[in-house]
C-alpha cells in the first residue's frame, strides 16, 4: 500500500519554495538527502562531465512502493509532511516534495527501486516530466536514480552552467557536507570513473572528517561535547595553532542539516578571542541538537538558512562549549631536539659571533670544495635585513672608513655595506643629493620620526614603506627570482572550491614564487615559496586560494598584483615590532633613494609636518 500523498493546495502554498534545480550539485544534494531520509547506510554517487551529462545515485534504503513511483514525480508529493502542523516539527532533510518533479522536468530520468516486501522491483523512465516506461525489473532493495542530459530542453539555463571541473567540485563540496552531517552513512563518490571520496560509515564523526579532509587537518582538532539549556553541542574545533585565514572550513549542522548560522559563527569566534591571532579564524565541524519546534528550516529555498525561536541558548552553548574545550584540550606543543652527536676525537668549536659592520677575526684561508660553494653565493640575505641590507662578496681585507652623516647614527649605506674595491670603476656616478636628515627615533614601534632640514618633521609608517619596497622588488624580479625550495614540502588542506581554484592557477602561483602541486582529495603540496616570506607558508596558500576562488572574473594582471601585494604585506616589518636604530636608518635611506610615497594599497608611506604648524599648536606663532 502506498504511503506517498499529494499535498493539498493550502499546505503546498505554505511551503512555496520554487524551483530547486539550479545546477548538477542541486540534483545530487536532493537525491542524496532523499536516500539518507530513506534510512540508507550506504550511498554511491557517480558523475560524468561534471554531472551535466550523467549522474547516478544508488542507495540501500527502504525503496519506493510500486504504487508510489509515479506519484513521487508529481509536484508537492511527499511522505514526510501530511498537514500544516507537521511543518512545526520537521525532522527530515527533505520535506517539500519538489525535488523529483523539478529534476524530471529538465532531464531524462530513470529510476530502479524495490522495497524489502516486494519480489520484483520497478523500472520507471520519465523524460521532460512525461512518463515513458513503468515496468518490472530485477534489482536489490533500495533505489537507484540516473539523471542524463540536465537542462537538455531548457538551453537558456544550460548556458549558465560552468566548466565541468567547476560543477564537479560543487558536487564534491555538497557530498563533503553530507558525509560530515551523517557519519553513520558510508558515502562513495566516483568522478569520471575515479573514486575521490569514500567514508567508512562507522558513525564516528572523526572518521568522516579524516575521509573528507585528511590526516593533517584531523590531527589539529580538539573534541567538543557540551550541553546547556536543552541544546547539545558535539564535534570538533581546530587548535589555535591551526587557525585559518578564512571561514571556508567552518561547518555547522543543526539536527543533521548543514546550515549557515551567523549566531553560531559569532559565538565560535568570540570563544576563540585571546587564543588566536587577529585576522585568523578557527575551523570547526560542530553538530547542534535542538528541539525541532525551536528551529524553522523552511525559510530558504535550499534550506541552508534557519531561524531560531530563541538565539541565546544557541549562542551560549557554542560559546561555553568551545571555551571549555579550548581550556581542556589546547595543550602547548612541546618540542624536543635530539642532542647532537660529537665525535670523540673532535671537540666542538665555539661559534664565531659577528655583528653588522664589525669584521670577524681574520683566519688563514684554505680553499676547499665546500668554501668554493659558499663563496659562489654573491648575495646573501638574512631575515630581518633581507630588503634593507645586502651583503656583497668582500674582496679586500679592510673596509674603507665610513663617515657618519650630520646628526644621524653612524650606519652603513642602506643598499649594501661598502668596501674598498681593488680597482676604481672607469666612471663614477655622483650620488643623488640628499637633504640632511636626523633620525629622531620611533613612536609606538610603528612610526619613524626624522627631522629633515630646519623646518620639517617626517613621520614614516615603517610597515607601509617596507611593504612598498618588497612589492616593487617582486614586480621587478618576478617570482622565480625570489623563490626558494622548502626543506620539507608543506601540505595544505582546502575547501573543494578553493582547491579547484588554486589548481586552475598553478602557473600564476609560480609567477609569484610558489611551486604548488596537486596532492589529491582537496590537498595541495607546496615545494617552494618566496624567499622573503617568513610567515606560515600554509596560511599564505590558504589565503591565496580563498582569493582565487572569489576572483574568477579578474584578469591575470590583477590577480598577479594581488599576489605580490599579499606576499609583500606578509613579509614586511610589522607595526608594533621593535626595530634597531640601524634598521630604522636603513629604511629611511631606502625611502629617500627609491622615492617611495605610498604603500601598494594606496596608504601614504609618510606625512610631513612643518615646524610652523607645530609652533602654531603651541601658540608660539599666530
Amino acid at each position: 500500500m502506498g504511503i506517498i500523498n499529494v499535498l493539498d493546495k493550502h499546505v503546498a502554498e505554505l511551503i512555496a519554495a520554487g524551483e530547486v534545480v539550479e545546477r548538477p550539485a542541486s540534483v545530487v544534494k536532493e537525491l542524496v538527502e532523499n536516500a539518507v531520509d530513506a534510512g540508507a547506510s550506504a550511498v554511491t554517487v557517480e558523475i560524468k562531465n561534471g554531472g551535466i551529462t550523467y549522474m547516478r545515485v544508488t542507495d540501500n534504503g527502504s525503496g519506493i512502493f510500486r504504487d508510489d513511483v509515479a506519484v513521487s514525480f508529481l509536484r508537492h508529493a511527499t511522505s514526510k509532511v501530511h498537514s500544516q502542523d507537521d511543518l512545526d516539527t520537521i525532522s527530515t532533510l527533505g520535506f517539500r516534495g519538489e525535488a523529483l518533479a523539478s529534476i524530471a522536468a529538465v532531464s531524462h530520468v530513470e529510476m530502479l527501486t524495490r522495497t524489502k516486501d516486494e519480489l520484483a522491483g520497478t523500472r520507471y523512465v520519465i523524460d521532460g516530466g512525461v512518463e515513458q516506461i513503468c515496468e518490472d525489473a530485477g534489482c536489490a532493495q533500495g533505489t537507484t536514480i540516473v539523471v542524463r542530459d540536465l537542462f537538455y530542453n531548457t538551453p537558456a539555463r544550460m548556458k549558465f552552467l560552468k566548466k565541468d571541473v567547476v560543477e564537479a567540485n560543487a558536487i564534491a563540496s555538497i557530498l563533503d557536507r553530507i558525509a560530515l552531517s551523517h557519519p553513520e552513512v558510508s558515502l562513495r563518490f566516483l568522478r569520471d570513473g575515479k573514486e575521490t571520496l569514500h567514508t567508512p560509515g562507522d558513525g564516528k564523526l572523526k572518521s568522516a572528517i579524516y575521509a573528507v579532509y585528511g590526516k593533517e587537518f584531523t590531527s589539529g582538532l580538539i573534541p567538543v561535547d557540551y550541553e546547556l539549556n536543552g541544546v547539545a553541542l558535539s564535534g570538533f574545533v581546530s587548535k589555535p595553532s591551526a587557525a585559518r585565514p578564512n571561514r571556508s572550513m567552518q561547518q555547522f549542522f543543526i539536527n543533521g542539516r548543514y546550515v549557515k548560522s551567523r549566531t553560531a559563527m559569532v559565538a565560535l569566534e568570540e570563544a576563540f578571542k585571546g587564543f588566536i591571532m587577529v585576522g585568523k579564524v578557527p575551523a570547526c565541524v560542530l553538530h547542534l541538537k535542538i528541539a525541532f519546534h525551536a528551529v524553522d528550516v523552511n525559510v530558504h529555498p535550499t534550506k541552508i538558512e534557519v531561524r531560531f525561536m530563541n538565539e541565546k541558548p544557541v549562542f551560549d552553548v557554542v560559546y561555553h562549549g568551545v571555551k571549555t574545550a579550548l581550556n581542556q584540550g589546547d595543550t602547548p606543543n612541546v618540542m624536543t631536539l635530539p642532542k647532537p652527536a660529537v665525535p670523540a676525537f673532535e671537540q666542538p668549536k665555539a661559534p664565531v659571533q659577528m655583528e653588522w659592520g664589525i669584521k670577524p677575526p681574520v683566519r688563514p684561508f684554505q680553499k676547499t670544495e665546500e668554501s668554493s660553494r659558499r663563496l659562489a653565493v654573491s648575495d646573501v640575505q638574512v631575515p630581518l635585513y633581507n630588503t634593507l641590507f645586502k651583503v656583497k662578496k668582500i674582496e679586500a681585507p679592510e673596509p674603507a672608513p665610513a663617515e657618519p652623516a650630520s646628526n644621524m647614527p653612524a650606519v652603513q649605506k642602506a643598499d649594501e655595506i661598502p668596501v674598498e674595491p681593488k680597482a676604481p670603476p672607469a666612471e663614477e656616478i655622483s650620488p643623488k643629493p640628499q637633504k640632511p636628515g636626523k633620525l629622531v627615533g620611533e613612536a609606538f614601534s610603528t612610526y619613524i620620526l626624522v627631522q629633515r632640514g630646519e623646518d620639517e618633521l617626517v613621520f614614516i609608517d615603517k610597515h607601509a614603506a617596507h611593504e612598498r619596497m618588497l612589492y616593487e622588488k617582486l614586480k621587478a624580479e618576478g617570482g622565480q627570482a625570489v623563490q626558494q625550495m622548502l626543506l620539507k614540502p608543506v601540505t595544505v588542506t582546502l575547501e573543494k572550491n578553493e582547491y579547484a581554484a588554486i589548481l586552475e592557477s598553478l602557473s600564476l602561483c609560480a609567477e609569484a614564487g610558489f611551486e604548488i602541486e596537486d596532492f589529491g582529495s582537496g590537498t595541495v603540496l607546496v615545494r617552494s615559496a618566496p624567499m622573503i616570506l617568513e610567515e606560515d607558508v600554509a596560511s599564505a596558500v590558504m589565503e591565496i586560494a580563498g582569493y582565487l576562488q572569489n576572483a574568477k572574473n579578474d584578469i591575470m594582471t590583477e590577480k598577479l598584483n594581488w599576489l605580490y601585494h599579499n606576499i609583500a604585506c606578509r613579509a614586511a616589518v610589522k607595526a608594533g615590532n621593535e626595530s634597531s636604530p640601524q634598521e630604522l636608518a636603513a629604511l629611511v635611506q631606502r625611502l629617500e633613494d627609491e622615492d617611495i610615497r605610498y604603500c601598494p594599497h594606496g596608504r601614504p608611506a609618510y606625512i610631513i609636518m612643518k615646524k610652523k604648524d607645530l609652533e602654531r599648536q603651541f601658540g608660539r606663532i599666530q
